[in-house]
C-alpha cells in the first residue's frame, strides 16, 4: 500500500521504510565489493593500462608488504560502489517516488538510468582522456636520467579517486535537472551567480583532487562546462513548466467562456 493511499504515514514507520532501503543499499554494496574484489586482479591490468601506453611505459613497484592487498580493498570498495550504483539509487528513489504526483513519477525509471549513465560517462572519460593527459604531463616533468618508478598503490590511488570524482561531478546536470523539478533550483539564480559557481567550483577542485594546479585544472573544466550545461537544463525545465501553466490557463478560459455562453 503506497504512502497516497494512507494518506500520511506516521514519522517511525518513514524512519523504518527509510532503514530498510538503506540496509537493501548496504547489502548491494557489500556483493558489489565481494566481486570486485575477486576479480581485483582483472581490474588492476585494466586500471594500468592507460600506464603502458606512456613512452616509456611507467614500471611499478610496491615498497610496502601489505601494498597489493591495500590496492585490491581498495579496487573492491570503489568497484562495489560502481556496481550497487544503479540499485542505491533506485532505492532512493523508490523511497520518495510515492509521495510524488502520478505525473512526476513517469520520471522514475528515466531519472535511475540517466543518473548511471552519467555516472559511466563520467568514469570513462577520466579514465580514456584526463588520465591519460594527467600521467603524460606529470611523467614528462623528470629530467632526463631520473627513471619513473611508481608506487602501485600511488598509482592506483591516484587513478581511482580521480574516476571516480569525473563520475560525481558528471552528475551535476541529474541535480540541477531534479532541484529544478521541485522549484528549489532557478536558471536566473545560476546566472546571476554564474561568477561565484566558477569560483566555488575550483575551490571544490583544489579540495578533491591531490594538491597540483594541473589535475585541478583538469577537474576544473570540465565542472564548467558542466555548470553552463545544467543551467540550459535548468531552464529547459522552467520552459516546460511555463507552457504547462500557459496550456492549464487557455483550457481555463475555454471552460470559463463555455459556462458564461451556457449561462447566457
Amino acid at each position: 500500500m503506497s504512502r497516497q493511499e494512507n494518506h500520511e504515514m506516521p514519522f517511525l514507520d518513514h524512519l523504518e521504510e527509510l532503514r530498510g532501503k538503506l540496509i537493501k543499499s548496504v547489502i548491494a554494496l557489500i556483493v558489489g565489493v565481494i566481486i570486485c574484489f575477486i576479480v581485483a586482479q582483472y581490474i588492476l591490468e585494466f586500471l594500468k593500462y592507460p600506464a603502458t601506453r606512456l613512452d616509456p611505459p611507467l614500471i611499478f613497484q610496491f615498497l610496502r608488504v601489505q601494498a597489493i592487498f591495500v590496492v585490491y580493498i581498495e579496487i573492491g570498495f570503489f568497484g562495489g560502489i560502481t556496481l550497487a550504483l544503479p540499485f542505491i539509487i533506485y532505492q532512493l528513489w523508490s523511497f520518495v517516488a510515492p509521495g510524488l504526483h502520478s505525473k512526476e513519477k513517469k520520471y522514475f525509471v528515466p531519472m535511475v538510468g540517466a543518473s548511471t549513465f552519467l555516472f559511466l560517462v563520467g568514469i570513462s572519460f577520466a579514465y580514456y582522456i584526463i588520465l591519460p593527459l594527467a600521467l603524460d604531463f606529470f611523467v614528462n616533468l623528470a629530467p632526463e636520467g631520473i627513471r619513473a618508478d611508481i608506487a602501485i598503490d600511488e598509482y592506483i590511488g591516484f587513478a581511482i579517486r580521480l574516476m571516480f570524482l569525473f563520475g560525481i561531478i558528471f552528475e551535476l546536470p541529474m541535480l540541477s535537472f531534479t532541484l529544478a523539478k521541485v522549484g528549489i533550483l532557478r536558471s536566473t539564480i545560476m546566472r546571476t551567480y554564474r561568477r561565484h559557481g566558477i569560483v566555488l567550483i575550483f575551490v571544490v577542485a583544489a579540495m578533491l583532487t591531490p594538491p597540483d594546479p594541473i589535475t585541478q585544472v583538469f577537474l576544473g573544466i570540465p565542472l564548467i562546462l558542466l555548470y553552463e550545461l545544467s543551467v540550459y537544463i535548468v531552464r529547459g525545465v522552467e520552459r516546460g513548466r511555463e507552457k504547462a501553466a500557459l496550456e492549464a490557463e487557455e483550457e481555463y478560459q475555454a471552460w470559463l467562456e463555455k459556462e458564461q455562453k451556457m449561462d447566457s
